[in-house]
């Protein structure tokens, strides 16, 4: 998932402009579009959602946390600072990790299928799951990773180059980039691309309702339906989550949601099937959940990859819970990659993997029944 500077090389000219955006220094300098920022001095601006308080100290609005932050400290995802009463973010525009994606690796199911997404993100996260995939970039300080110089317009640049019709933040914590995560937004709508967000819900109210107007899809990873196990091992609170998801999907934005299986941890039957009751009330039957497998890594390298038949038993529950499009992942060639009619049961998506092999869908609607499926078709 890192970069290759050369991936850039022919989008530096046209995106020129961009290289003098406002606030974006180093050295007294203006900073160049694809410019290697690794290590050292920091560009940095003032971040939105923050107010100030007695003695110097900041109080952070944007993620539950709500940090406070005395002169020259920073906050728990390490890329926002105090500098004398001010507070700055230090990632806004400074991509580590870039990559054109298929939209089915996000998972988006219901988004646009077979389309390729621009993903982009910045170092550093606001919770620290014991089971992080990319704890690489997420676990680390901004001047720990080597990032590029990558604003808005030069994104987009990147993403039309590349064939994408998204672009995607993701891999690490969108939230604690989440100017960025705006300013991208707009951009992309601006030049026609579909913007999204792959995150972990844990926001505020304010900052997430400002963005969303902005986003065109959001896929929330769901930890777990207990709070103990958002203590325990993603070292954050389940409620805002909760409160997140029903905020997106009062939202006009298209909503997903993935559960991580973990054996032993979060996998039991119960816990699947109330969290499948709570999707259906408060969120509908036509929300998408993904139960995907997990494999051994980060902190979690004692517990064995999720039986196959531990997936598919929360496959079934949830389907008998009355969710209308339920998916496994990781699981490559299971019929639970497949998005099935709830109307007549006729395939309407076949997927392996990240390929869609088939798709019968005419603008949203089932060939066979004529029932609509919800999502973001075109």
């Amino acid at each position: 998932m890192t970069f290759d500077r050369r991936r850039f090389a022919g989008i530096l000219a046209a995106s020129a402009a961009a290289a003098a955006t406002p606030g974006f220094t180093k050295a007294g300098r203006a900073l160049r579009v694809g410019e290697v920022v690794d290590g050292g001095e920091l560009p940095a601006r003032e971040a939105e959602w923050y107010k100030k308080l007695d003695e110097g100290r900041v109080e952070c609005q944007l993620c539950p946390q709500a940090c406070t932050v005395a002169d020259a400290e920073r906050g728990t995802c390490g890329v926002r600072e105090n500098r004398g009463g001010t507070y700055v973010t230090l990632v806004h525009s400074l991509a580590c990790s870039v990559h054109a994606d298929p939209i089915e690796k996000k998972p988006l199911f219901h988004v646009m299928p077979g389309e390729l997404a621009l993903s982009f993100a910045t170092a550093g996260c606001n919770v620290e799951c014991k089971f992080c995939q990319n704890w690489e970039i997420s676990q680390f300080r901004p001047e720990q990773v080597r990032s590029i110089y990558l604003p808005p317009e030069a994104l987009v640049e990147t993403a039309k180059q590349s064939g994408a019709k998204l672009t995607a933040a993701t891999y690490s914590e969108p939230v604690i980039f989440w100017e960025y995560v705006r300013d991208a937004a707009r951009a992309s709508r601006k030049a026609g691309l579909a913007p999204t967000v792959v995150t972990n819900g844990y926001i505020q109210e304010k900052p997430l309702k400002e963005v969303l107007p902005h986003l065109g899809a959001v896929k929330v990873d769901l930890k777990s339906f207990r709070e103990e196990f958002y203590r325990e091992q993603v070292r954050g609170k389940l409620e805002p989550v909760l409160k997140a998801l029903e905020i997106i999907r009062g939202a006009d934005v298209w909503l997903e949601i993935v559960v991580l299986l973990i054996p032993t941890l979060n996998d039991s039957e119960s816990e699947v099937r109330d969290l499948a009751r709570w999707v259906k009330s408060n969120l509908g039957a036509d929300v998408p959940v993904h139960f995907t497998r997990f494999h051994p890594t980060y902190r979690l390298t004692d517990l064995p990859p999720t039986p196959v038949k531990t997936l598919e038993r929360a496959w079934n529950v949830a389907r008998a819970e009355g969710l209308n499009y339920v998916y496994l992942g990781n699981l490559p060639t299971h019929p639970g990659e497949n998005t099935v009619c709830p109307g007549c049961g006729g395939v309407l998506i076949r997927r392996l993997g990240f390929k869609i092999l088939e798709n019968r869908l005419t603008k949203g609607v089932c060939p066979d029944c004529e029932r609509v499926i919800p999502g973001v078709w075109d």
